[in-house]
């Protein structure tokens, strides 16, 4: 917006870079620039007053595919004053002279044209297809049409405008043909989902099947090598058992020899005591067995010796003097009784 001000009969105005001002003057273009600022006298004058910055132009409408089909574009364009002076002579941009601003609306005007114009090639490209093939071919088509279009307009650039850029955001159709759209796609991906599930716990069945495998396997050859150390161990507990037998045996016969040469020596000690004493006459044997038995008393307080013992004895020592001991042993007296102790 430009700057007024007033002194008297005469009012200075001032206006930004991105202003493009013209003076017209009893019809006559006086001045044409961007920021200017001058006096001027309001009798008579006329001032035009054109942005020339980019300004962005949002669109929003809606057109039918070629299976009638209700199909919303959104999106937005770009555009900037190439020529004011052909601009100026196509639209009102006259402002205030005390306030000025614009006396009419001129940009409402130029954003309705340029929406018309896009509204116009989106259409023809919409009729030409059906909901599907627009939707799986996105913005860009459309996108391409519609700035082609506006940038080889004729009338625009007759205008003085210029197309900076075009940028189509979506195309959509209704809500209910979009659930409808949806439907099998949400299906299929549904399937999917499902198939998916079903395939990781068929995975995680299949690993699990192969981990109880495992453990089996691993349970099998634990039994596998118990079963040997059992064997290994009963080999071992019967080869010690064996080898304590042998050597208890070897023992035992060491012992039972120790045991019968003992008693073979007793018994050819004893054989031989016996030969000596079937030499000797029963007196000497009666005198050995007395004096054995004797060593075997402590004290000995009454002998008594009977009749027949002494007779026996006496008559068998004097015939053994008579012969020389050459003549062979009486017959055994009867035994002594033993003596009281």
């Amino acid at each position: 917006m430009a700057e007024i001000k007033t002194f008297g009969p005469f009012r200075l105005l001032r206006s930004d870079a991105s202003a493009h001002i013209q003076l017209y003057q009893r019809g006559e273009r006086r001045k044409s620039g961007r920021g200017l600022a001058f006096w001027f006298m309001p009798d008579g004058a006329s001032i035009a007053q054109m942005p020339m910055d980019d300004r962005d132009l949002p669109f929003l409408f809606k057109s039918r595919s070629r299976d009638f089909q209700e199909v919303t574009v959104q999106g937005v364009v770009v555009w900037r004053v190439s020529n004011p002076e052909a601009m100026a002579d196509r639209i009102d941009f006259s402002i205030d002279l005390r306030q000025g601003v614009h006396l009419g609306r001129p940009l409402d005007q130029i954003d309705s044209l340029l929406t018309g114009v896009a509204q116009q090639f989106a259409a023809q490209y919409l009729a030409e297809l059906d909901i599907g093939e627009i939707l799986s071919a996105g913005v860009k088509p459309l996108h391409e049409r519609i700035e082609r279009g506006l940038s080889g307009s004729d009338g625009l650039s007759g205008l003085g405008l210029t197309i900076v850029a075009v940028r189509v955001a979506d195309v959509s159709p209704s809500s209910e043909l979009e659930r409808a759209l949806k439907t099998p796609t949400f299906e299929r991906l549904q399937q999917q989902a499902d198939q998916a599930t079903f395939e990781r716990r068929a995975l995680a069945v299949e690993k699990e099947r192969a981990i109880a495998e495992n453990e089996l396997s691993n349970e099998i050859e634990l039994a596998r090598r118990q079963r040997e150390l059992i064997e290994r161990e009963d080999d071992n507990a019967r080869g010690r058992a064996q080898a304590e037998a042998a050597s208890k045996q070897i023992v035992a016969d060491g012992e039972a020899q120790r045991i019968r040469t003992i008693q073979q020596a007793r018994a050819d000690m004893e054989r031989t005591r016996v030969a000596i004493y079937s030499d000797q006459s029963p007196a000497v044997i009666l005198g050995l067995a007395a004096q054995e038995f004797a060593g075997k008393l402590h004290t000995i307080e009454h002998l008594n010796i009977s009749p027949e013992v002494l007779s026996a004895f006496i008559g068998d020592a004097l015939r053994s003097a008579r012969t020389g001991g050459a003549e062979p042993p009486a017959p055994r007296a009867p035994a002594a009784r033993p003596p009281k102790i």
